[in-house]
């Protein structure tokens, strides 16, 4: 007699109705999985934006024409290809057609600094990069050593319907302050238009697709310390945690649901819930290049959502606007949350506007990402984070010895296995080493609270990373950017939690002697040097910082300093 499944894994009992406790084998690689969608939903809406439709019969088209251009470049399979683009369809397309060569899509930030981008492009040296107009002579400016061979240039307004480019080319100050922000005009001499990459219409039948255990993507995160590394992502890893998605949410309807793109398609949520996800089960994606509530209203009017992933402070703009009746979000009928903790207010705030679900979800790049998540049904529990996906396992462990599990209702570092954990950093194998386990464990270097049912609530996390509008900030790094300033002689990097969940980049400096703080100037030294989600919120200068017994600063009492100073 064996002991019923509820046994070793309590949360089934909580799972919705429909979801099971397994999910199938991957067996389609992510150019097989869209090339069903393009057969099944051919005439059906794939993408939408600004108001242009392009449906899925169109999108696999440009995919192949994409992926000959490419091939004509010389991509081949297990070359790296750099994508720096917003959220536009042509960042979709170029991220099918560089996995249907069996190629390795890499993820950028196109908001990135030279310099970000620069270290990136060290570690995985993709040779090929399909960027963002606005960003071309920043990729054309890298050093010799790092000279890229070919820039594919993307002018995102080019997808726009005709009426809307015209618009943005009137002679009105806001028409031309809208166009700076979509488009740019690159003064480098070799680069190769988006449109001409496309001209070929003879797609080579040459071209042989990955397997599924190939790698598919480069997703650069901090992990759990350090600076970013870049996640090897297969196939398998990819498709396996779509299909997780599409089975936690029984209610979708294929071919049916509009998915509105509001996350960045070049973090790892966006790319799964998105990229990969919406495309699986011939959902319409509506792609915004940022998020913008007047945007989404727009949107909203033509093709309502009825699926929504985003981040609490969105679902927060947006439950306000629909309070003040200028926003109707009833059609939304699922919403899942993640990146950051999603505070009880915004969920009660969220389905009072909606009349639809909202639940968090838990993950990190590492496990493509979405690992847990709150049942879309009556027995979600807010607050918590859910608990695991179907054929996800999770264990509490001492952190100091990963051997030993904690015994029942003692906190410990939540580890995680299943078909989506990723299989190490990219050239990386004593990092590697520290989070996977031999045994295929996930170390999340968070610490959990798992209630006797299975539900975890993340109490505390061992690592130092910052969670900032749902991106991850590496301590280090910006510490590394504020000791290049010629005032600063040492500092450390916290995170500090703000009122509507995440956390703000604090820092605190020692000055040299005689140098006074000027927080605007170290911000604008910063700016220059790191994204803008990176730049410290707060900067406070001391005379001198906690330090260990070797001399490491001791960035936990920096923290709890701050906190118990207000």
């Amino acid at each position: 007699m064996t002991d019923s499944p509820h046994a070793s894994r309590p949360w089934l009992s909580s799972y919705a109705d429909g979801v099971p406790a397994e999910i199938d084998e991957p067996s389609q690689t992510l150019p097989e999985m869209m090339s069903a969608s393009v057969r099944t939903f051919r005439k059906r809406p794939a993408l939408e934006f600004f108001g242009a439709v392009t449906t899925y019969r169109e999108l696999g088209e440009q995919i192949e024409r994409a992926a000959e251009g490419l091939r004509r470049l010389g991509v081949g399979k297990g070359d790296r290809i750099a994508l720096i683009l917003p959220n536009c369809p042509q960042h979709v397309v170029a991220f099918y057609a560089a996995l249907r060569l069996g190629a390795i899509v890499v993820e950028h930030n196109p908001l990135y600094t030279a310099r970000e981008l620069r270290h990136q492009f060290e570690d995985h040296g993709a040779r090929v990069a399909v960027v963002w107009d606005k960003v071309v002579d920043t990729v054309d400016g890298f050093p010799a050593d790092l000279k890229v061979e070919h820039i594919v240039s993307v002018d995102i307004t080019a997808a726009m319907p005709s009426a809307t480019r015209l618009l943005l080319r009137l002679p009105l100050p806001k028409a031309r302050a809208s166009r700076v922000k979509l488009t740019g005009a690159p003064k480098a001499r070799h680069f190769v238009a988006w449109k001409k990459l496309l001209d070929r219409r003879r797609v080579s039948k040459r071209i042989t697709g990955p397997a599924l255990h190939d790698t598919a993507l480069l997703q650069y995160t901090s992990g759990t310390t350090g600076d970013p590394k870049g996640a090897i992502l297969t196939h398998a890893n990819l498709r396996a945690n779509a299909m997780q998605g599409r089975a936690w949410v029984p209610g979708l309807v294929d071919g049916e649901e509009t998915f509105y793109g509001v996350l960045p398609l070049f973090h790892a949520y966006g790319m799964t819930l998105c990229l990969t996800f919406a495309m699986s089960i011939g959902a319409k994606l509506v792609l915004f290049p940022t998020f913008d509530v007047d945007l989404v209203t727009k949107a909203v009017r033509s093709s309502p959502p009825t699926f929504l992933p985003a981040v609490p402070p969105i679902y927060d703009q947006l439950a306000r606007s629909a309070g003040r009746g200028t926003l109707d979000l009833s059609t939304v009928r699922f919403a899942i949350s993640g990146a950051m903790s999603l505070p009880v207010t915004t969920v009660k705030r969220w389905e009072e506007a909606t009349g639809g679900l909202l639940v968090e979800g838990y993950g990190m790049t590492e496990s493509s990402p979405v690992a847990l998540g709150n049942p879309m049904g009556p027995t979600r529990r807010p607050g918590t984070v859910g608990v695991p996906f179907p054929s996800t396992e999770i264990r509490v462990v001492d952190p100091a010895n990963t051997d030993v599990d904690v015994a029942a209702a003692e906190r410990g570092e939540l580890l995680i296995r299943g078909p989506q954990v990723f299989q190490g950093y990219w050239n990386r194998p004593s990092e590697t080493a520290d989070i996977l386990l031999a045994d295929g464990w996930l170390r999340t270097g968070d610490i959990a609270d798992v209630s006797p049912d299975g539900f975890v609530t993340i109490v505390d996390r061992l690592k130092e990373l910052i969670i900032t509008g749902g991106f991850n900030v590496s301590p280090s790094e910006v510490e590394g950017a504020l000791e290049t300033h010629p005032d600063v002689v040492a500092a450390a990097v916290v995170g500090l939690p703000r009122s509507g969940g995440g956390e703000d980049v604090a820092a605190v400096v020692v000055l040299r002697d005689g140098a006074a703080l000027d927080k605007r100037a170290l911000r604008d030294f910063c700016r220059a040097r790191l994204a803008a989600y990176k730049v410290p919120k707060r900067i406070i200068a001391v005379n001198d910082l906690p330090r260990s017994l070797i001399g490491k600063v001791l960035r936990r009492q920096v923290r709890d300093q701050l906190l118990s100073d207000g």
